[in-house]
This record gives structure tokens, sequence and C-alpha cells, in this order.
């Protein structure tokens, strides 16, 4: 069967890791096969030659057949799941989103790429090495950074609380509209999709007018 792309949602599998931030990417995957089974066919297939929990979705939004995927390798080895996938598929790395956490974005907002650099991403990371490039599109899912420079493995194998809880699901029904501006406008319309989940910064408060020297 051929298929129009592929997304992958990174994550670490089990319950010790569900919910957390780290799995940001794992939501999304759900979000998406919940969707496709109340409007169009979400067909979960055997996914353990490629270590990953798999399934077909055919919508309409997304013109055409996807395969949906979340690797069960833990982050550091998610290539082990992704290259096998592509390879037995005869899908290119330009037919890859992989929806990933992304520190350097606020919690809730998102950003669409194609190719560069990891950032440290560690899933991201072993995806390049075994694809032998880093030309595929990753939809990176705002979870912010420590708010003291605390531990950022404790951070983003934590869960979110508050504020940005509550923006980070609401970001979800987001991401799948970018993914299907993806499939139906191409890069552009991916990215003028997740720019609209950009959150209105907060204006420094003005200085204080400085007091008068005082007379000596």
């Amino acid at each position: 069967m051929d298929y129009n792309g592929v997304l992958v949602g990174l994550g670490n599998p089990g319950s010790r890791y569900e919910g957390t931030r780290h799995n940001y990417g794992f939501a999304v995957v759900d979000a998406l096969v919940d969707f496709a089974q109340r409007h169009g066919v979400a067909e979960s297939l055997n996914g353990g030659k490629f270590s990953c929990e798999l399934w077909r979705i055919r919508l309409k939004e997304l013109d055409g057949v996807w395969l949906a995927a979340k690797p069960q390798t833990f982050m550091n080895l998610s290539g082990q799941s992704v290259q096998p996938l592509l390879a037995w598929h005869k899908l290119r790395p330009a037919d890859l989103v992989v929806a990933h956490d992304e520190l350097d974005i606020p919690a809730g907002e998102m950003r669409f790429k194609l190719g560069g650099g990891n950032a440290g991403h560690n899933g991201l990371k072993s995806i390049t090495e075994l694809l032998g490039t880093p030309d595929f599109y990753r939809l990176r899912l705002g979870i912010g950074r420590p708010p003291h420079k605390g531990d950022v493995t404790n951070w983003v194998l934590g869960r979110a609380q508050g504020d940005d809880a509550e923006h980070m699901l609401q970001a979800v029904p987001a991401a799948l509209d970018t993914l299907f501006a993806f499939a139906d406008k191409g890069l552009d319309g991916a990215l003028r999709a997740a720019r609209k989940t950009a959150q209105p910064r907060k204006k420094a408060a003005p200085e204080a007018a400085q007091a008068p020297d005082r007379a000596e």
C-alpha cells in the first residue's frame, strides 16, 4: 500500500512516563488516532517488527492514507524504530513528520520546520543518525524550560502543572490542525497553522522614574 506520510510521536513507553512532558509527541498521535476513529478510519497494525505501536489512518483531512506510530524503544533509541518503519514501507525521510517536545518553545505553543539541528533532543539525534539525514519534518511542541534553570532531565520527565498543563492540553487539537495544514498545503501551510499558537508576550513593566539626586 502507498502512504502519503507517517506521523511519529516521540516518548517513552510504560506507565511511569505517561503524561510527562517528554511524552508530548505520544499525546498528539493518540489524539490523531482518536480523531480518525470518529471521523475516518484508524486501523491498528502490528508494529512489533518496528518496535512501535502502529496505526493506518484514513482521513479526508490528510488527503489520503498515513501511518501513525509511537516508538516503544525509549526516547534515545527512537531511530531504531523509525528507520526500519520507513524502509519497510518504502517511505522517504521527506515523508516523515516527527512530533516531539521542545524546551525552547513556551508551553502550549508549537513550531513546524524541515531539518535542522537536534538541540540536545536525544530522540531526534537517534532518528537523524539512523536515517543518515536531518531532512525530515518536525512538529515542535513547546514545553518551556525549568523556571529556575533546574535539572532539565527531571523537568522533561515530570508532568506539567497549572497553566502549563492547561496550555499544553489545549494545544493538542492545534497540533492536528497543523498536520492537516501540512497535508493540504505543504510546509507553508503548516508554518502558518503552527504560528497561530503563539501567545501574546507580557510587556515588561516600565522602570520607575529615577529619584532626583539629593543635595549634599
